[in-house]
């Protein structure tokens, strides 16, 4: 029998690769179970639909007036359609849009002159300060200028350019929030790149840049990061990077989010194997909108970097590639990592379309693209140099927000990290899957390890270390909880809002329910032998780390490659959870991915009828002899 930790052989492999994108794609059209009933349908791709609304084919597209008469025509009612244009672009696009000045909805170029187009802008600055937003010019097309990037066609005259426009935020509350998780294999450079985009200065080759992001004194010593770090970096209203005026100097998380118009925050993980727990933990608990893997030029995808690379696809989270250290890699063997990234990514498992990004054009159509998870773009950077750092920070600045999250929902707040705070007392910190919480809001918090929930109350909440009145879905916080000591708190609890409406069979006020045992579609990733009910593993659900033992499969065995019907038994207390969870369970090198379909589980109904005839077949053959 084959060893648990030996490798499987190609053929399993190249199984549970192609089994691994489709069902990703299952679980992304599954997650829609998590909405609360009621709800409208979220649909994701919608590539397509795009298309269609570009080409105008909407029955009131007579009626319209044309965005070069709202741009040029000098009528006062213009100005108002416009900004009523803009502001609604600003609302679809939670506080951002991008636009094209001097192409139709089409495409096709307006046929703009220098003159008109020095009118359009004009208008468009008139009509920000209406609806209180900037602008910053991404790339133009026959204007000159910095970011210039010539014609689309040889012969075309016709002066064209892509803006990008930001809400001018009122309080905290409005900042855009997007979390990106950093992964790679150790030594990729994943620390020192986060320091150099955060403080805005280059690396010395030997570590500068990353010593004030380690937290511990032996990441300092190793050279290591082993827990699960955060950044922020900011950008303003007008596009600019948040950064310190004096050369080095870090500004402080209030500073970054007080003058921040979009917050990009960053989860660096733990890019060793001896934490790669951690790094479950970190990508599944922090909701991450994308995903970053690093990838040293001279090492190639090598080690942890495919694990990492693996569990973000299972996840079906966006992703983009840096190719960091050009600046030391010789040219054969950069050439060689480029060649091993794009085969990989090409492959069953990833099905990625890998768009190498070299300048301004590729790097604004690309990000505006990324919507779609298809799209993988690859950077190479130098950190030393600071060879096409500006291209990343651009490409961050227009990131589209990403990801469907329902404000009017029940609040679900997930917690990640707890801390004892000197005045404060017990705070928790995690990521608002769905609905609102408010400062003095009673809340439960839990379950306990009897399955209990603690009634108390919000005290304060902070966002990016400031502090706020509210904090709604998609948004990471900090609640400061009253009466709660820092031990009855845990990294995996839920926080919700305590019911109001008494049940009236009991004459109290119900509890939120919970599950020691649960039933969900699974893929095996990879495992070197056959799975069977007894079978133990760590299980992730978001927050949630536990060991897991699985009580009922829907047939005798499965092995990589196969998708099956797996009831499973918390080993150690109830968790919540919630049908359309997305879990993630491994044991040494075994990986599965899969999807919650039923909360608890009926014994006298098994998943596998035929295993219980026979058990029953044998007992009486047992009694009959």
């Amino acid at each position: 029998m084959t060893s648990r930790h030996s490798k499987p052989n190609p053929a399993d492999r190249r199984k549970g690769e192609s089994a691994l994108s489709e069902f990703a794609d299952y679980v992304q059209k599954q997650q829609a179970l998590r909405r609360p009933p009621g709800a409208p349908a979220v649909l994701e791709d919608h590539d397509e639909l795009d298309i269609l609304d570009e080409l105008g084919l909407s029955d009131d597209s007579s009626s319209r007036v044309s965005l070069r008469t709202l741009f040029l025509d000098p009528a006062e009612a213009n100005v108002s359609a416009l900004a009523d244009h803009i502001r609604a672009r600003l609302a679809e696009g939670h506080g951002e849009a991008l636009f094209d000045v001097g192409l139709e909805d089409n495409g096709e170029p307006m046929g703009f002159t220098k003159e008109e187009w020095d009118s359009a802008l004009e208008r468009i600055r008139v009509v920000c300060d209406l609806v209180k937003a900037d602008y910053k010019l991404l790339m133009t097309r026959n204007v000159g200028g910095d970011v210039e990037v010539g014609p689309l066609k040889t012969n075309e005259m016709a002066v064209s350019g892509k803006l990008n426009l930001r809400r001018r935020p009122a309080s905290v509350d409005d900042v855009i929030e997007t979390r990106i998780a950093v992964v790679g294999n150790v030594d990729a450079g994943k620390s020192t790149m986060l320091g150099v985009l955060v403080k805005g200065g280059l690396d010395d080759g030997r570590g500068k840049a990353r010593v004030n992001l380690f937290r511990h004194k032996h990441e300092i010593e190793s050279g290591r990061t082993s827990s699960v770090g955060m950044e922020i970096m900011g950008f303003d209203s007008k596009g600019e990077v948040v950064v310190s005026n004096v050369a080095g100097r870090k500004l402080t998380w209030e500073e970054i989010g007080r003058r921040s118009a979009k917050v990009i925050s960053f989860t660096d993980l733990a890019g060793h194997e001896r934490y790669l727990r951690t790094t479950v933990f970190g990508l599944l608990s922090s909701e991450p909108n994308y995903c970053l893997l690093m990838v040293a030029a001279n090492n190639g995808l090598i080690g942890m970097s495919k694990e990492h690379l693996g569990i973000a696809l299972a996840l079906n989270v966006p992703v983009m590639v840096v190719i960091t250290k050009i600046d030391i890699c010789p040219p054969q063997i950069l050439e060689q990592t480029i060649t091993q990234l794009t085969k990989i990514l090409k492959s069953q498992g990833a099905r990625k379309i890998p768009v190498f990004i070299k300048n301004r054009e590729e790097c604004i159509n690309t990000a505006t693209q990324f919507v779609s998870r298809r799209i993988c773009p690859i950077f190479q950077v130098s950190n030393v140099t600071g060879t096409n750092l500006d291209l990343v920070r651009n490409f961050l600045n227009v990131l589209p927000h990403h990801g469907n999250y329902n404000s009017s929902a029940p609040l679900e707040f997930h917690i990640n990290d707890t801390f004892s705070v000197p005045f404060v007392g017990t705070v928790v910190s995690g990521v608002v899957k769905g609905g609102e919480v408010h400062t003095g809001d009673t809340i439960l918090i839990g379950p306990d390890g009897l399955g209990q929930f603690t009634t108390t109350k919000v005290r304060s909440i902070e966002r990016k270390r400031i502090q706020v009145p509210v904090c709604s879905a998609g948004q990471s916080a900090s609640l400061a909880l009253r009466n709660v000591r820092r031990k009855d708190v845990r990294k995996g609890m839920v926080v919700l809002h305590k019911a109001d409406k008494v049940d009236p069979t009991t004459g109290v006020i119900p509890q939120p329910k919970v599950y020691r045992e649960f039933v969900a579609e699974v893929l095996i990733l990879s495992h070197a032998t056959t799975i069977k009910t007894r079978y133990q593993a760590m299980l992730h659900v978001g927050p949630v780390s536990q060991t897991c033992a699985i009580i009922d499969i829907d047939r005798q065995y499965i092995r990589t490659g196969d998708r099956a019907l797996v009831a499973f038994r918390f080993v150690q207390r109830p968790e919540y959870l919630t049908v359309g969870d997305r879990i993630l369970f491994r044991e040494g090198r075994t990986k599965g991915l899969g999807i919650v379909k039923a909360l608890g589980y009926d014994s006298k109904k098994p998943l596998n009828p035929d295993m219980l005839k026979e058990g029953q077949n044998g007992k009486a053959q047992a009694e009959g002899s």
